[in-house]
């Protein structure tokens, strides 16, 4: 019998005052009191293919370790992340980089050096350190990692012998790199491709990342690489291959999940979610981002499926 009811959108969230059970701000950095174990969870979903995913892959190993849990969608971190810490949701998906260098800014302000970096484990202990005052325990991450990378074509890549983007500084080419308007000034996009590789970045092209337009761009010779993500299923289709980030420019931005600590922060769920850090690899997470967005499969379908076969769940 299946016990998660699928909420498409939350229209409303309480304000946090309203039904606090995280530490008040005077307490913050005093957590004392026990891990809660709620038998009846709430999972937030950021709203986008791959938290849609996690969110209903998680959902169904609590209810395999006979929790009852609902699934809703919020799509922004500045919502969901307060109901995280208001008990109102009681476990999200998140990216372990990203989330340690956004609760920096919201405790440190916008200007702050950022914590996350492409050491996991110096990443983890920061956001280990930031989360738990706000009544948040951060689970252990799993093998997955969704990441900045970036593509070239096959056949740019066979024709100039380049695996790395160390490989493209050598060459010594020029590139002009698809990308969001933010690249030109990150760390991590054009300006860490030029001083970490010594890549030559003629110009940023505007076009988003990963998306299709960019891929378009790269794929017809307008530009030269593209910026996208790791669990990017849709690079062949466009003939384009990931450069290896050989020299570690990207933050290490494993999944992990976040609970409330005071409603789901006991060994029940630890264990239940560590499940799935046995088994999901970044390219699984790929190819179930592909399910969803090329086949037109419902999230929660590929998902229940993806447990079945690595027997995380029983068959219905």
């Amino acid at each position: 019998m299946r016990r998660r009811t699928a909420v498409p959108i939350l229209l409303v969230l309480l304000p946090a005052a309203g039904c606090a059970t995280g530490p008040s701000l005077e307490n913050q950095g005093e957590v004392t009191a026990p891990p809660g174990d709620s038998r009846h969870l709430t999972i937030g979903s950021a709203g986008f293919t791959e938290s849609d995913l996690l969110a209903q892959m998680y959902a169904l190993l609590l209810n395999r370790a006979g929790y009852s849990t609902k699934v809703i969608s919020v799509t922004n971190r500045e919502i969901y992340e307060p109901a995280l810490e208001s008990g109102q949701i009681d476990v999200v998906p998140e990216y372990a980089a990203t989330f340690a260098d956004w609760l920096n800014a919201k405790k440190n302000g916008a200007d702050a050096t950022p914590v996350g970096s492409p050491d996991l484990a110096a990443t983890m202990k920061a956001l280990r350190a930031l989360a738990a005052p706000r009544g948040l325990t951060v689970l252990d991450p799993g093998r997955a990692v969704d990441q900045n990378a970036f593509a070239v074509t096959a056949r740019y890549a066979a024709e100039h012998h380049l695996k790395t983007l160390g490989d493209l500084g050598g060459s010594g080419l020029p590139v002009r790199l698809a990308a969001g308007d933010e690249c030109v000034r990150r760390p991590y996009c054009a300006p860490g491709l030029k001083k970490t590789y010594g890549i030559r970045i003629t110009a940023v092209d505007p076009k988003g990342v990963g998306t299709t337009q960019a891929k378009q761009a790269v794929q017809n010779g307008r530009d030269q690489m593209v910026l996208t993500t790791t669990t990017d299923a849709t690079l062949d289709s466009f003939g384009l291959v990931l450069l290896a980030d050989d020299r570690h420019l990207q933050n290490a931005d494993h999944l992990v999940p976040v609970v409330n600590r005071s409603r789901a922060g006991g060994e029940g769920v630890r264990e239940a979610l560590g499940r799935l850090n046995t088994v999901l690899t970044t390219a699984n997470l790929a190819r179930l981002n592909e399910q969803v967005d090329s086949w037109r499969r419902l999230p929660e379908d590929v998902a229940r499926n993806y447990l079945e076969s690595e027997h995380l769940v029983p068959r219905d």
